[in-house]
């Protein structure tokens, strides 16, 4: 008998020889499927991370607060500006003293302090067709929009035993609608020119319940829920969608006794009504792990520049958190 057929090799070597030939003809076709040009964040370049010159971005809430470190630090990249802010009350259900003109007009003043351009549009984020105008303002005056950086919001600090229906409804429409309006808005745009970048404002509070402001971590919470499925439908345009997660910022929306009442209310069954900022302080930094009881706006604004950045490109559908260290405490 032939040596092979006995020992059974030959059989053996021409399966080993077809399935060699299969595998490299497999590995040839999907050789051919690959685009000679992929997207990619590109080469390593000094300072990649932060240059935006020649980049549009478009901001809200940027009168004051986070929506205004951005702005400026936008600008300070090379970035021209845009900012829309209501700039007055926007609701009963807030707790913040609202922005006035005023402080857009300080904004505008710092971004052109960086040699950048800055337009102040008024509007509400509630209503799309006031976005849709300040879009069309934005590619008229600029000649186009890359960043859109969606920040406004309101807070509100009532129990659900308590609360009045505004209290729930207003927060929910303006920070999820009015955050959805914003995306919806600039969408096309975006993925028409096959490039852009959404940054979303969300936070750590819609990562977890927070007593007393169930109306914001849900807003927060669903404002995750948005940029993931915005990033699923925009990534075939070469837009990406994130979110920056800020943890506790000394903002409006957090600087008044009652506020820091519920923070020292975290660890003390009964939290004075009135604490003063180095009693709040005192009691929360050591509970972070960088032992600041909250951070500045300007702590959170690098992120924003990364994301706005070419370096970012292969990033989407993902939060960044800048929390001081509070996310070392999360699951």
């Amino acid at each position: 008998m032939d040596e092979s057929k006995r020992t059974g090799t030959g059989r053996r070597d021409i399966l080993i020889g077809a399935g060699t030939f299969a595998a490299a003809g497999i590995a040839a076709a999907v050789s051919a499927q690959v685009p000679s040009n992929p997207r990619s964040a590109g080469s390593i370049t000094a300072g990649r991370d932060t240059q935006l010159a020649g980049k549009v971005a478009f901001v809200t809430g940027g009168a004051r607060g986070i929506g205004r470190a951005i702005a400026v630090e936008l600008a300070a990249n090379g970035a021209d500006v845009a900012i829309f802010d209501i700039a007055g009350p926007v609701s009963p259900a807030s707790n913040a003293k609202p922005a006035t003109s005023d402080d857009m007009a300080e904004t505008v003043r710092q971004v052109e302090a960086h040699g950048r351009r800055c337009l102040p549009i008024k509007g509400d984020i509630r209503k799309i067709a006031q976005l849709r105008s300040a879009r069309d303002q934005v590619v008229k005056q600029f000649g186009r929009v890359d960043i859109v950086v969606a920040n406004a919001a309101i807070q509100r600090w009532k129990d659900l035993l308590e609360m009045e229906d505004s209290d729930w409804d207003d927060v929910i429409d303006n920070n999820v609608n009015g955050t959805a309006n914003t995306v919806r808005a600039f969408a096309a745009t975006l993925c028409g020119q096959k490039s852009g970048r959404f940054i979303l404002l969300s936070s750590m509070q819609g990562k977890h319940g927070t007593p007393g402001a169930s109306s914001y971590s849900a807003s927060k919470h669903a404002i995750i829920g948005l940029m993931k499925s915005a990033a699923e439908e925009f990534g075939k345009y070469g837009v990406t969608v994130n979110c920056i997660l800020p943890g506790l910022v000394d903002t409006a929306l957090t600087r008044y006794p009652a506020r820091w009442s519920h923070v020292i209310g975290e660890t003390e069954e009964n939290p004075p009504k009135n604490p003063t900022e180095a009693e709040t302080w005192n009691n929360r930094a050591p509970r972070v792990p960088l032992r600041v009881a909250w951070l500045k706006p300007e702590d959170i604004s690098p992120m924003a520049v990364f994301l706005a950045s070419d370096a970012s490109a292969m990033c989407s559908g993902a939060n960044f958190e800048v929390t001081g260290g509070d996310s070392a405490q999360d699951v």
